[in-house]
């Protein structure tokens, strides 16, 4: 984020600064080899370091054991919804599917070309997805393969604050937009995925946490790309990969790690969030947010205006004034505020100071 540009978008998102600037001051000359990161061979020994390097730092951060796989991938978060069921659904299992937004919608429908998918629970209530199903809601079969659900919900501005009990059935999770926001206990988990460009690093690539014993006796009847165990035994370098953007993400995780980890940056989202909803809870007459309160996102909270005129008043304001990315998803209108681990407080502080400003100056 500039000095005069806050980046509101909901991925590709704002990165870190520090990051940032890292790559612009290393972009000619990576690690005194003389050339760019962007020249290395990925078979190289100077590439291969800092590979396992940013692998190391991920299992730091979340705290993930031996007892899993740490790949990166290509496609986005959209191929894992058919990578997942190829992979672990063996002949005649299924797999329980909580629908909570458009892209957990997106999974059953990618993914039933492989498996039968069964929606165990959905928000969906005529397409407003405003909430995150209560735990007595959940109709999940004993003899699913695995148990998915999406942790945060970028259009409709929900997120998972709790997990579901699956009583011993693998619980899968795309964790696109929350990654690394909040502490996850990862032992919870068989499998973990996410798009890297909102808190990870820039598009392109994908991570997946995968327990191993989720994957023993996975199908192999695919290409070899498309194969977890593949992969995982190529050490993410079966073919290749973006190596620039995992050099960024290599920053992106010194600077959080730096920054006290987690735990730390949890503390920053929550007190960023906070800004937020209380200048919308302050004035219900002019912001309205569509979202049950317990299930609000930390990352992209959403909002509406009294009409359609204002929103889009305020979204063409927001831009002259330096806010950029507020509109909400086109299939949902209203305003959407996305602010990932690189939003700063000030950043956030500044916008509220705005939208109170606008709504003063343009009244209902």
């Amino acid at each position: 984020m500039s000095n005069d540009v806050v980046n509101f978008n909901a991925g590709p998102a704002t990165l870190p600064r520090p990051a940032l600037e890292r790559a612009r001051a290393e972009l000619l000359d990576f690690d005194h080899t003389g050339i760019s990161v962007l020249e290395h061979s990925h078979r190289g020994k100077e590439y291969e370091a800092l590979h396992d390097h940013t692998i190391a730092l991920l299992r730091k951060l979340m705290g993930i054991s031996d007892d899993y796989h740490v790949l990166f991938m290509q496609g986005g978060a959209t191929a894992q919804f058919a990578f997942l069921p190829m992979n672990v659904l063996r002949p005649g299992e299924s797999a329980d599917y909580v629908v909570t937004g458009n892209w957990a919608k997106k999974a059953v429908s990618e993914g039933k070309h492989y498996g039968n998918l069964r929606v165990a629970a959905t928000t969906e209530d005529g397409g407003s997805f405003k909430r995150i199903p209560k735990p007595e809601e959940l109709k999940l079969e004993a003899s699913a393969r695995y148990v998915h659900i999406t942790t945060n919900n970028t259009i409709m501005g929900t997120q998972w604050h709790w997990l579901p009990d699956t009583s011993g059935v693998p619980l899968v999770a795309d964790m696109s937009s929350d990654i690394l926001s909040t502490p996850i206990d990862v032992s919870k988990f068989d499998l973990v995925y996410a798009g890297a460009q909102k808190n990870i690093g820039p598009s392109g690539v994908t991570i997946v946490i995968a327990k191993k014993a989720f994957l023993e006796g996975a199908n192999t009847n695919m290409a070899k790309v498309f194969q977890y165990a593949e992969v995982a035994k190529a050490n993410s370098l079966l073919n290749t990969i973006p190596t620039f953007g995992i050099y960024l993400i290599r920053n992106v995780l010194e600077h959080l790690d730096q920054r006290g980890g987690v735990p730390a940056i949890e503390k920053h989202n929550r007190e960023k969030a906070a800004l937020l909803y209380d200048a919308i809870d302050e004035d219900p007459a002019y912001f309205t947010c569509p979202v049950a309160k317990e299930d609000r996102s930390l990352m992209n909270p959403v909002f509406r205006l009294p009409n359609e005129e204002l929103e889009a008043a305020m979204v063409s304001e927001a831009k002259d004034a330096g806010f950029i990315g507020i509109k909400g998803h086109r299939s949902v209108g209203g305003l959407r505020v996305s602010m990932y681990n690189a939003m700063t407080r000030e950043g956030v502080a500044r916008f509220v100071e705005w939208m109170k400003q606008f709504a003063t100056a343009h009244p209902a």
